[in-house]
């Protein structure tokens, strides 16, 4: 299964992942993303500074207003 990259927030998109059986990697700072084939952030702190510089090859999905199996869907979407 893929490498997914989940902001610490998300626990119970990170639980439904795992679920799935992918690999779940805590996001704590930009080094994390570095291997991961989806990044999954809370949207919360998107975009503060008005930059948007990209750090992994990846799809970047913002769970901002999804509910977890939303979010598991976009994945495996995203994915195949």
């Amino acid at each position: 299964m893929a490498r997914i990259g989940v902001e610490g927030t998300l626990s119970d998109v990170k639980a439904a992942l795992m679920e799935m059986g992918h690999e779940v990697v805590d996001l704590r700072s930009e080094a994390d993303a570095s291997g991961c084939d989806c990044c999954i952030i809370s949207g919360q702190d998107k975009d503060v500074m008005g930059m948007a510089d990209t750090t992994i090859e990846g799809s970047v999905i913002n769970a901002r207003g999804y509910q977890a199996q939303d979010i598991v869907q976009m994945v495996n979407d995203k994915l195949s």
